[in-house]
């Protein structure tokens, strides 16, 4: 049996887990199932802060677009070191942000498997983007970057919001960074 006990810190909610053996008696005792309604409904209400505490699904898929905004224009200026790093951040946001909503109902009531639909995604073209990047590869990139837009709008799409339709962008996300590889400046 596994133990999972939520610890706030700071304001992020962390997942502890240990085994029984680790536990003394006294501990496993007070983490017991609670035994009244009133501790029940105790219990539902740090639940329900703590929940409210985790950012939505939009907030890590801004996070989403904007790495992945960046990462079309390190690959356009042949920044292969920043493009790899907003490739792994495209991809780390994209895991959290199905953590939040794994499955999600589309307009008609139907489960959306996100997590499959995700599942498919990384180990497919994000995948094929990945190597391109490895390949330093600035034409399988671009061919790749745009079949991994397809693959999101079909996401929305299954979600039932079409109107989320990504684009190559136009501009980066990050005005502040400098995509030039041989930037001199700052020192």
């Amino acid at each position: 049996m596994l133990l999972t006990i939520f610890v706030l810190v700071g304001a992020a909610p962390l997942l502890i887990s240990a085994g029984p053996s680790r536990l003394s008696a006294g501990a496993r005792q007070a983490l017991a199932a609670p035994t009244s309604d009133t501790e029940v409904a105790g219990l539902q209400a740090q639940v329900d802060r703590l929940k409210g505490l985790v950012p939505d699904q939009a907030h890590a898929m801004a996070d989403v677009g904007y790495h992945f905004a960046n990462l079309w224009f390190a690959a356009e200026k042949r920044n292969w070191p920043l493009a790899r790093f907003c490739f792994n951040e495209t991809r780390s946001h994209l895991r959290w942000a199905v953590r939040i909503i794994p499955v999600r109902k589309n307009p008609a009531g139907q489960d959306v498997d996100i997590k499959g639909i995700l599942d498919a995604v990384d180990s497919g073209v994000l995948a094929d983007v990945g190597t391109a990047i490895e390949a330093e590869d600035q034409a399988r990139f671009v061919a790749t970057y745009r079949q991994a837009l397809e693959a999101c709008y079909s996401c929305h799409k299954a979600s039932g919001m079409p109107f989320l339709r990504p684009q190559v962008p136009t501009a980066p996300a990050a005005p502040i960074l400098n995509f030039d590889p041989e930037a001199k400046w700052p020192q």
